[in-house]
């Protein structure tokens, strides 16, 4: 058999391979699912956000009625020192229901304001939990296929060479060619095997981190099909989506209402200075002629209703001091506010142009493909007519799955880059994810 026919012979057996796997597992919005409902980074977040919001009312009781009960019930003894022998009891039995409600209090109602922003920025924690699910889930799931595609361009290429082995070891043996031929590619096929284990490996660890995530190994997972148009941003214009980030990136709000936050403890403590007005209504009863009332004639019942006026004088300085303190902990939140907003504004640059930078270089790396794939062919022609040697063979192969493997990763990488360019402006949702979904084949290629 000429050495094209068993090339080509090679060729259509992984075509045919690969035609044949079954269909996938699980896909992109089923890991989006499971990671939802499994993932204790995000459980974690959801638990800290509902503690969170207890904070609300808990500072809402501080203006609401206070109502309390007290009874008191006692027995006295009292004996002479000397002797021991002569003693008097006393019984004595009370009760009080005390009402407290507070009129003005302005600390008390600054405490609540500060509640409430401390819920907000609970709630934006959340959602920017939310979205970094969705950005891990993503990466974890494009790593699993990145190095699937790793170690099937490994085990392409570790075909190829060992047929051009098994091509070289032939013609040493016909005399048409050198034993340095036979070197060579057993040499490669060596390096590949090395390869073969690592990148193996790789893929363990990878498809570990998607595990830890949604509590399951992953299945066989949906891929994209090759030569998928992967979508551009819109808007295609990169200031628009500076100043999206600048004013509705999640970083940015929580830096604006760790602000707020502060400008409300500033109120809190110069309300320290102003006096306090409680309404103070309370109604009980009290007797000295025994716990059961045996000496005749009803009890007491006192009922008292007024007004508690508190004005604090001095303090020794402390509210003052606490005012500076924190006067200067909110310049130090306005200055964090503007680098969180320079953040943005960078990140969002930065994703945007590995969006766009992705996208030319998947086109550059498909146009190479198809020249390594010529020049694997053109090498192969050559090497059998006698005007190439089997290292020019062996590199032009190297060349060709090196691309394919860059290629995927190029593929991948943009698409992380789209989410986090809507990320970083505070957009992403879960219809990116069904949106990404859409792009995946229904045939997974898993190697074995």
């Amino acid at each position: 058999m000429a050495k094209g026919s068993r090339y080509a012979t090679c060729v259509l057996a992984c075509l045919l391979t690969i035609a044949s796997l079954p269909t996938y597992g699980q896909d992109l919005l089923d890991v989006w699912q499971l990671a939802l409902q499994r993932d204790p980074i995000y459980a974690a977040n959801r638990a800290a956000r509902d503690a969170e919001q207890e904070i609300v009312p808990q500072a809402r009781a501080r203006l609401l009625p206070y109502v309390s009960a007290d009874a008191v019930a006692e027995v006295e003894n009292a004996r002479r020192l000397e002797g021991l022998d002569r003693s008097t009891s006393n019984r004595r039995a009370l009760w009080a229901l005390t009402l407290i409600q507070p009129v003005f209090n302005l600390s008390a109602w600054s405490a609540y304001e500060r509640a409430e922003t401390v819920a907000s920025l609970a709630d934006v924690a959340q959602a920017s939990a939310y979205q970094e699910l969705i950005l891990r889930v993503a990466q974890s799931y494009f790593d699993v296929l990145a190095a699937q595609d790793t170690l099937r361009a490994l085990l392409a290429e570790k075909a190829a060479v060992e047929t051009q082995l098994q091509a070289a070891r032939q013609g040493f043996e016909l005399g048409s060619t050198t034993i340095t031929d036979t070197y060579e590619a057993q040499a490669r096929l060596d390096l590949l095997n090395a390869g073969e284990l690592q990148a193996r490996n790789a893929l363990q660890l990878s498809q570990d981190r998607l595990a830890r995530i949604i509590d399951e190994r992953p299945q066989q997972l949906a891929e994209l099909a090759p030569g998928t148009s992967l979508p551009a941003p819109e808007p295609a214009r990169v200031d628009a989506w500076t100043t999206q980030s600048a004013t509705a990136s999640l970083d940015v709000a929580q830096a604006e209402l760790a602000a707020r936050i502060v400008e409300k403890q500033i109120d809190i403590a110069k309300s320290q200075h102003y006096p306090t007005v409680s309404l103070q209504a309370q109604t009980g009863s009290a007797s000295d002629r025994g716990l059961y009332n045996t000496g005749g004639g009803p009890r007491s019942l006192d009922s008292t209703i007024g007004l508690h006026l508190s004005i604090p004088i001095f303090t020794g300085g402390e509210i003052s001091s606490v005012v500076r303190e924190q006067t200067t902990r909110l310049q130090q939140a306005r200055y964090e506010l503007e680098n969180a907003k320079r953040l943005a504004r960078q990140a969002t640059l930065q994703h945007y142009s590995g969006v766009i930078s992705g996208l030319a270089q998947i086109q550059a790396l498909q146009a190479a493909e198809k020249s390594s794939l010529a020049s694997v062919q053109a090498n192969r022609l050559g090497y059998e007519v006698g005007v190439r040697i089997n290292i020019d063979v062996l590199n032009a192969q190297q060349q060709l799955f090196e691309t394919q493997r860059s290629l995927s990763r190029a593929r991948y990488d943009t698409l992380m880059s789209s989410l986090r360019l809507k990320a970083s402006s505070g957009i992403l949702t879960a219809q990116d994810i069904v949106a990404i979904n859409k792009l995946l084949s229904e045939q997974a290629a898993r190697p074995s």
